[in-house]
Parts: structure tokens; sequence; C-alpha cells
């Protein structure tokens, strides 16, 4: 059985906002804190209980603010300190908690930790940072090339996993680790009430492994962060690449005093065979994804993220349902078939209303860098079309654009010229239309958190599922004690679906059923308490 504190996190329905497109206050383009704060009674109306916050610090904004040049300011684009702490206060008057975003891999190179380990091994901070006067092995930038750069300054070279402006932190050095605890405990004393962890397996590293993380000092600096007594209330969540329960167990069974949960990819991988080339599935792949992890980590018990989308991903909607004809009815049937498992949900912004992936004619419509360098790469073996149609699929920036809150001008995102393209399809959807729709995603996913609020199976309760693995459809049971309830999540084709136990009247159906049993069209589903 989960622990208290991990039960109680049961209950957190996450928000993840990316501020930069979210809802800008002053005109100028770019999302900011206030405008976060403005739009705080909207997901109290949602069901939201608690908000993640991409990272909002000082930055030059070379990788979109995961790369920290101060990890105790504000970006000024973003507002003041001042701007946050209101922020921080105004949700908690909502009992809506904060998580942020914590990067302690790496740093920008602009940090003054970075600045003054370059001027030489004599200096205070020369160990902060991995320095090499030869390139000791062939690993890779995660955005393409070397995962080295010489310093015309220090004479060496550096790693940086990420971009060239983003400096990894040598963790080995005692200093990095208390300075990065000084970090956490200054957010602490903010009041932020947990942290997602970036790239947590990197900070610890093997120079002569393949892969520049899962070094053999991981879980000791990652109970250096999270194992103290002032940090033990937070709820935390690391960014990893964990294939196996075995790994998940040492990262977060709970008398490790690690990690509350992490987030699990198989689901990020229906639908493609890389990150820029599509290929055919169905919902079925993702399913069988989701009751494997919910399998293995009910049976050690631990805590699952729930999540199929990020600021990373382009929406799972337009890899493996129908974005078209059927959005409203793909849109609501994936949240019924993720969010009512058992685990900690997350909702990125925009899929409350269905949103898509974008598409444009033109590479000048994308900002991220990842996307601007593989576009280069492409363009030097393919056609711009093909080149712009891998872009459009698999683009960061697809996770990126403004939030559409209208159908108006910049999509009621900012009075001045946005910062980034708005969506290709704002005008079609966007909150104020999505919520005057006979058939509304935001309504679907307020009457769905509402009901796993109110329902004790659905936070605490045991899961079976009954469909078996070849059924184009996905029907599971959430029990406890006396309460059972049914969720039937039909996929691309119509058909019959019996179930093998009677219930009540659907308490949530995309299309309005008045029987759980019965004829089921293309994506629709229903939730109904077994009698």
């Amino acid at each position: 059985m989960l622990c208290a504190k991990y039960r109680d996190f049961l209950r957190w329905n996450i928000y993840q906002i990316y501020p930069r497109s979210f809802m800008d206050s002053n005109g100028d383009g770019i999302g900011d804190l206030n405008g976060i704060t403005s739009k705080l009674d909207y997901l109290k109306e949602l069901g939201i209980n608690a908000v993640w916050l991409c990272p909002c610090y000082k930055s030059p904004n070379d990788d979109n603010g995961y790369d920290i040049a101060d990890y105790r300011d504000i970006m000024d684009e973003f507002g003041t300190m001042a701007d946050m702490e209101r922020l921080i206060a105004e949700l908690h008057k909502r009992d809506i908690r904060l998580i942020m975003d914590l990067v302690p891999n790496h740093t920008s190179t602009l940090h003054p930790w970075f600045q003054e380990s370059r001027k030489g091994k004599d200096n205070p901070y020369s160990d902060y940072y991995y320095w090499f006067d030869e390139i000791p092995n062939n690993w890779q930038s995660a955005f393409r090339g070397s995962a080295y750069e010489y310093d015309d300054v220090r004479k060496q070279y550096y790693l940086h996993s990420f971009a060239i402006r983003q400096a990894d932190l040598n963790w080995d050095n005692p200093a990095v680790v208390k300075a990065m605890q000084d970090v956490v405990d200054f957010w602490i004393d903010k009041g932020v009430d947990g942290f997602r962890i970036d790239v947590i397996d990197m900070i610890s590293k093997d120079l002569r492994s393949d892969y520049n993380g899962f070094g053999p000092r991981l879980h000791e600096y990652i109970r250096a962060l999270f194992g103290r007594e002032k940090a033990a209330h937070l709820f935390t969540v690391g960014e990893s690449g964990v294939q196996d329960i075995d790994e998940m167990i040492r990262h977060c069974a709970a008398e490790r005093k690690e990690l509350s949960t992490l987030f699990l990819f198989d689901p990020l991988e229906c639908g493609r065979s890389d990150k820029f080339t599509p290929k055919a599935d169905s919902l079925k792949t993702l399913r069988d994804a989701l009751v494997r992890w919910q399998r293995e980590t009910a049976a050690q018990d631990l805590l699952h993220s729930l999540f199929t989308d990020n600021h990373d991903q382009p929406p799972i909607i337009s890899r493996i349902a129908d974005d078209g004809e059927r959005r409203y009815e793909s849109a609501t049937d994936l949240a019924a078939m993720l969010y009512l498992l058992k685990g900690v949900p997350f909702i990125y912004q925009g899929q409350e209303i269905g949103m898509t992936a974008a598409h444009y004619d033109s590479i000048a419509c994308f900002d991220d860098l990842e996307t601007k360098n593989v576009y280069r790469e492409f363009r030097r073996s393919m056609t711009e079309e093909e080149a712009l149609a891998k872009i459009n699929f698999g683009s960061r920036d697809n996770a990126r654009h403004p939030m559409a809150w209208n159908g108006g001008d910049n999509g009621g995102f900012t009075a001045g010229s946005p910062w980034i393209a708005l969506h290709s399809r704002y005008r079609e959807i966007n909150v104020e239309k999505d919520r005057s729709a006979e058939r509304s995603v935001f309504r679907f996913y307020q009457a769905l958190l509402k009901l796993r609020r109110e329902q004790p199976a659905f936070l605490d309760g045991e899961l079976e599922v009954i469909s078996a693995p070849e059924d184009a459809y996905f029907v599971f049971t959430r029990t406890l004690g006396d309460e059972k309830w049914a969720v039937i999540c039909n996929f691309e084709r119509e058909q019959t679906i019996t179930l093998p136990f009677a219930c009540g009247a659907p308490a949530l159906s995309n299309l309005g059923r008045t029987e759980a049993s019965g004829s089921y069209r293309p994506y629709e589903c229903a939730v109904a308490r077994v009698r």
C-alpha cells in the first residue's frame, strides 16, 4: 500500500504551464507571471489544485529558460521576484500548490559560477564544471554535434550535454551539491510545494560510459537534495530515462527518501518511430504501455505519473487518434483512459480544450534551437517540403505556441506581437469557443476531475483490466471497498462492447450514453458505477 504521503499526492491534479506561452499581461508578446496570476480562477474552475511551472529563472533563453543564469532571480520578460511571491500567495489562497522546475544538471555559460570557473584552475569555482585538455570520449549533445566545446578563456574543453551555452555542472564537487541544496532551500522558503527535476539521471556521470548519465553516485546526489528533513514534505517528479521497474524502485521507493515519482516515457513513443518520423499506430499501443506500468508500480507500492503531453512533445492526439473530424471524441476518450487510472494526473496547457499539433509552411515560424539544428541537418538530404514535414511532426514548438484564449487577434494571448507564431488552428480551437460549444473538451475535463476528486475509488481503488490485449478498446475497473466503477474507452472503429457485469447509467460520457454496454462509436467513452 502507498505510504500516507504518497496517497495524499494522488489527490493532486497538476496543470503544467509554459510561462512564455500562457498569458501575457503587459503587451510585450511574452507570457509572464502576472499573466498566470490572472488565469488562476480559470484553473481552479477546471479542477486544478497544483501547478507545475516551467523555468522562469534569469536566463538568456538559448534553450527557452532551461539555460539558467541565476537560480534565485526571475527572467526579466516574466516579471520580478515580487511578482513570483504574489503568484505563490494567490495560488495558495486558492488551495493550489506550486511545483517549480529545477534544472540541476547544467547552467547557462552566463551564470556567474561558469564565468568564474573559466578564469582558471586556481579559481574557487574551477571545478564547478567539467574541464578537459583533450576531449575524453565521443559523447554527443542532445541538440546534435559534440558534447564538448573549447573555451578560449580557460583554454580547455567543457562538457555540454545540451546547447553549447549550457555547461554541465560537476556534482562530484561537494561545493556544487551544497550550492544546489541552497537553491532548493531558497525556493522552499518562498513557499514552493515541490519540484519537477530536469534530466535528473544526468547529474552523476562516468566518463568511461557510452551515456552521460546514471553515474555511480546518482542516488547519493538525489538524497542529498531531497532526503533532508527540510525537503521531506515536497512532491518531486524526475525526468529520467528509466525504462525498468528495478531502476524506478531505486529512485522512488518511499524508504529511499529520493523522489516521489518519475515520468515514464513509454507513452511518448506512441505513433512515431523516432522523434521526427511518424508510424502507423493506435490507442492500443498507449493502452498497453499504461497497463504495464500500472501493474508494475502497484505491485511495488510506487506512485505513478499519468501524462502523455508536455512542453517537449507534440500533442499525442495528433499521433494516435483523430485530431480532425473526431477531435472532441479523441481528446475526451484519451482523458478518460489516462486520468481515471491510479496515479497523479499531469495536464499540459491546451490539453483541456483538445489542442492539436500545428502546421507551418516556413521554418521562420519556428523558434526552438533543436528544431532549427535538425532542420539544417535534414535539408542536406531532403527537399524543403520533406524537411518541414518532419519538423511539423516532431518540433518541440508544437507544445510552445501561445495558449489560445479566444479566436480574436493574437488569440487573446497578448495585446502585442507574440514571441512565436500563433497556433495554426487557434481560431478553430480556443478556450472561449470550446467552453461555449455543445460538446466541450473543457467541460468533460471539468466533470472528469470532479468525479475523480469525489469518488475515492478513483484515487485509492484497485485496478482491474477487463478488456483483452487483442481488443480494440480499453475497459478497466477501479474498486475500493463496496465501491466499483467501470471505465470504457473505445478506439478508432465502431463496435459493440458488452460488459461482464451490470452498471448503472453512465455518470460521465463524451457522447451522452445512457447505458454502459452496447454499440460504441469511434473514440466514445463512458464511466459508470458497477451494481
